[in-house]
């Protein structure tokens, strides 16, 4: 009987120069991962002898994925399939060197919170206080950045001049305000007190101001979304609002079935943060490209960039300090939630599973979950599982016609991978 999907896996050496997309495929659906020190070079299958290259005779593959892996080798020359040595986007355009994506951006991020704080205008002092706490220029604005990029990248390839339209740049404003609008009640949820070093809303205002405060940001963002006056750019960033409280439901739970529990965990992920890098950065694609194509490819890359930079926060949480991260560590875990390290270590501590089902909620059930994964390769393989969708994500804005923010957005799959915070 086939194992989990996400534990029966291929090992993987350093003696081969690349890993195909196929590779990808096997080890997303049917094989697991088991990730060492000595792969951080180029990783490689190594299969039994007369199995090279197959999954064994006790998996079985979804008639989809193999259909999906047919129809992709018949596009094989049209892919770009970096290796991942030191990291999967360096090898990509040696003869260029790739863009800073935050020095391309800055132009156009500019003035973002002060737009923001413009459609966030009200004349009552404390709703103006809360709206503005988080729009202080001190947060990432990876979002709106991707965003950004993205749709200058669009714009070239679709044979229009570089400058972004103004409903794309609405878009890269939007997308923030939903962020901050999901943190401001994620906080509630979790009763957090602290966010990117201050005090959350919650903890100064408290929870019913701060839960006001979230849903006036999200109506002011859709009242800017409605201005856009595109139907479908609409309909597009509607879904992220219904997958951020669909993802968050799905928090709150976890499945019993040991082979179902990574696909939820995965899907999650996609819900509560990938989505709306995905769906913006389709939106900007709708407003200047008519083709399905295209819309996919900027789809796809905000997906699996968005699920990458999830995966390596969560890899944080057990690795950086809290006055790095600007929050707890091991939040996660007291908050009962079993991310992709603890996920990866149930195969080499068993006793992770029952701690999982009852959501660490027994004395002493944070500290021996915190134990094992550092003592697993828990915290590798999940960094390695974000390689492997930075991977994609690459391929697939590399079938964008060549430009610096094309280039610039394959970098920041390096900058997801490496950050500390």
């Amino acid at each position: 009987m086939a194992g989990p999907m996400w534990r029966q896996c291929r090992r993987w050496s350093t003696n081969c120069t690349s890993a195909s997309l196929l590779e990808t495929l096997w080890h997303f659906n049917c094989r697991s991962v088991s990730f060492s020190a000595s792969s951080l070079g180029r990783p490689s299958w190594s299969s039994r002898p007369g199995n090279e290259g197959q999954p064994s005779s006790s998996t079985q593959i979804n008639p989809k994925i193999l259909n999906f892996i047919s129809s992709l080798n018949r596009h094989k020359s049209r892919l770009l399939y970096p290796t991942l040595q030191s990291c999967c986007c360096r090898t990509l355009h040696s003869d260029a060197k790739l863009k800073d994506p935050f020095t391309l951006a800055q132009k156009d991020l500019t003035s973002l919170y002060d737009d923001i704080k413009k459609e966030l205008f009200v004349s009552k002092e404390e709703l103006k206080s809360l709206c503005d706490y988080y729009f202080d220029g001190k947060g990432k604005a990876i979002r709106p950045m991707i965003v950004v990029l993205m749709a200058r990248a669009l714009n070239i390839h679709s044979n229009r001049a570089g400058d972004l339209l103004p409903g794309q740049r609405a878009i890269a404003m939007i997308s923030e305000m939903i962020h901050t609008a999901s943190l401001v009640h994620d906080d509630v949820i979790d009763g957090s007190d602290k966010r990117r070093g201050k005090r959350t809303i919650n903890e100064v205002w408290g929870e019913r101001k701060a839960i006001l405060a979230g849903d006036f940001i999200l109506s002011a963002a859709s009242m800017a979304l409605a201005r856009i006056g595109n139907n479908t750019v609409v309909k597009v960033l509607s879904q992220v609002i219904e997958d951020l409280v669909r993802g968050e439901f799905m928090q709150l739970g976890s499945k019993e079935n040991e082979n179902e529990r990574f696909k939820h965990y995965l899907e999650k992920t996609f819900k509560k943060t990938a989505s709306l890098i995905a769906n913006s950065c389709k939106a900007v694609s709708i407003l200047v490209n008519s083709d399905p194509e295209v819309h996919e490819i900027a789809y796809q890359y905000g997906k699996n960039v968005g699920i990458a930079f999830q995966l390596v926060d969560d890899v944080l949480d057990f690795t950086s300090g809290a006055n790095h991260l600007g929050k707890p560590s091991a939040a996660d875990l007291k908050l009962g939630l079993a991310t992709g390290p603890v996920l990866f270590a149930c195969q080499q501590f068993p006793e992770l599973h029952a701690m999982i089902m009852r959501r660490f909620s027994s004395n002493g059930d944070v500290d021996r979950a915190w134990q094992y994964v550092l003592q697993s390769d828990g915290v590798q393989q999940t960094n390695f599982l974000a390689q492997r969708y930075c991977q994609e994500a690459i391929r697939q804005i590399s079938m964008l016609r060549p430009s610096p923010e094309r280039d610039a957005l394959i970098r920041l799959t390096e900058m997801v991978l490496t950050r500390d915070k």
